[in-house]
């Protein structure tokens, strides 16, 4: 364990912990929700510090990420834990459970480990919610930025601004989970707020590439004037923002039906009106995987699922010369 950062000493051995818009009140002996900092007499520590459940070697498309290196390996890495409480959690047996088996790595092994890796791009941290391993991950990405490797936070993007702003300088991207656009979704499905994620795009988007991931649950939050709003919103911000919607399957303790292929291509087909650049995730769709020019429309990168064919050679659109949003 660590001491964590981010908190404040109340009366009685109580702490307020400043991570996450939640600000938990932890009375001693207790955890805040995310599980994993708990209040030992007065003082709030980090339970997950150093202790690694998962790591791969993935294609830097399994982020998401389309406009970050394309065709890269990056070294994919979580821990334990959540501060959402998503009711179909993908990755629930890790983010909704502390009895989790995991292994003690150091930060400067973990860089040495992703080092070693062939052909890797860096580090994405990833599996569980990173920001609430936040003291190991910041430890780990003053390190590899040190090095040379790139740092990728694959995120629901719910912490507060102080904290995200000290991490932001050694971040390259982030995939930032935005779950919906209503506050009573946040409230009713993920035991968060909208608004906190909402102010984290736009500071992210100041410091490093970013783009945003929607799952689309039928009846939830796939509806046409919702998804309308959602890329509206994303565009006031930068109408260059990749926008990747999936495709929900049963999970955790959400049971309601997949989401028809029909509906994710549709929502891909409304936010095009916003923004140049919306894929869909997890389908069969070649035209919704496919990266095009923005000013010409010609194809620049096509995708069968990880797998990708370069359709450039440079920076810029070989048909019309249009720079590309592409970080390579």
């Amino acid at each position: 364990m660590k001491e964590a950062m981010f908190y404040k000493k109340l009366e009685g051995d109580l702490v307020v912990c400043g991570l996450c818009p939640h600000g938990c009140r932890i009375k001693n002996g207790n955890f805040g929700i995310c599980r994993v900092r708990k209040n030992m007499d007065g003082i709030l520590y980090t339970t997950n510090y150093e202790k690694v459940s998962s790591w791969a070697l993935d294609p830097i498309e399994k982020k998401p990420l389309y406009h970050f290196y394309p065709g890269s390996l990056i070294f994919s890495v979580g821990s334990f834990g959540c501060n959402f409480r998503c009711k179909f959690c993908q990755n629930w047996q890790i983010a909704q459970i502390t009895q989790v088996p995991t292994q003690e790595v150091s930060p400067y092994k973990l860089v040495e480990i992703a080092e070693s890796q062939k052909d890797n791009l860096g580090i994405a941290f990833t599996y569980n919610e990173p920001t609430i391993w936040y003291e190991y991950v910041y430890d780990v990405v003053r390190i590899s930025k040190e090095r040379g490797l790139k740092n990728v936070l694959v995120t629901n993007g719910f912490i507060e601004e102080k904290p995200l702003r000290e991490i932001l300088p050694y971040i390259d991207a982030m995939n930032i989970d935005l779950k919906a656009f209503k506050e009573d979704f946040y409230r009713d499905i993920t035991a968060g707020k909208l608004s906190g994620v909402l102010r984290t795009i736009e500071i992210s988007k100041e410091f490093c590439h970013v783009e945003i991931t929607t799952l689309l649950i039928p009846g939830l939050n796939d509806e046409d004037d919702e998804i309308e709003r959602l890329a509206l919103w994303l565009s006031s911000i930068d109408k260059r923002i990749p926008l990747h919607f999936s495709k929900y399957f049963p999970n955790y303790k959400l049971n309601l039906p997949p989401t028809p292929v029909e509906r994710v291509k549709r929502a891909r087909q409304i936010a095009k009106n916003f923004l140049y650049y919306v894929y869909t995730g997890n389908i069969d769709d070649e035209e919704g995987s496919t990266t095009y020019c923005k000013k010409c429309g010609a194809p620049l990168i096509k995708r069968n699922y990880y797998n990708i064919r370069k359709l450039i050679k440079g920076d810029v659109c070989e048909k019309c010369h249009e720079k590309l949003d592409i970080v390579m």
